[in-house]
């Protein structure tokens, strides 16, 4: 009988996740190392262990520069609890302000996931301000 490692599976459903904290970082052409730092933070709280987190941003990298569509990032958040959600999404939006403004692209991403991930316009809305407070 096969069994399945529990880590394993949790590593593997957070390359999604990393690819997608990913490609909201690279969406505006400039990756830069702060915002690294941020998507690690991220999954460090999300339990993450620290000697798997550069391999799942190093597959998280792979996946994300082979696609050219979102969909398949966002299943895996969309199975996730509500609160998980919150949290990608503040992440997210921590990621697209790292550099204290939002471009056209930025917006419009974060437009298309709260419809992808079923998040309300208005809790997008408040996630956003959250964020914006904390980094004044």
């Amino acid at each position: 009988m096969f069994f399945k490692n529990k880590e394993n599976d949790i590593n593997g459903n957070f390359i999604k996740v990393a690819a997608l904290l990913i490609h909201a970082a690279k969406i505006d052409q400039d990756y830069s190392e702060n915002e690294e730092k941020i998507i690690i933070q991220a999954l460090l709280e999300f339990g993450i262990d620290q000697d798997n987190i550069q391999q799942i941003i190093s597959e998280g990298k792979k996946i994300e520069s082979n696609s050219n569509q979102i969909l398949e990032f966002t299943k895996e958040v969309k199975k996730m609890n509500n609160d998980k959600k919150i949290k990608i999404v503040e992440t997210l939006w921590r990621i697209i302000y790292s550099n204290k403004e939002a471009d056209v692209y930025e917006a419009s991403l974060m437009r298309r996931l709260a419809g992808l991930l079923y998040i309300d316009s208005k809790v997008m809305g408040d996630i956003k301000k959250k964020i914006i407070r904390e980094i004044k």
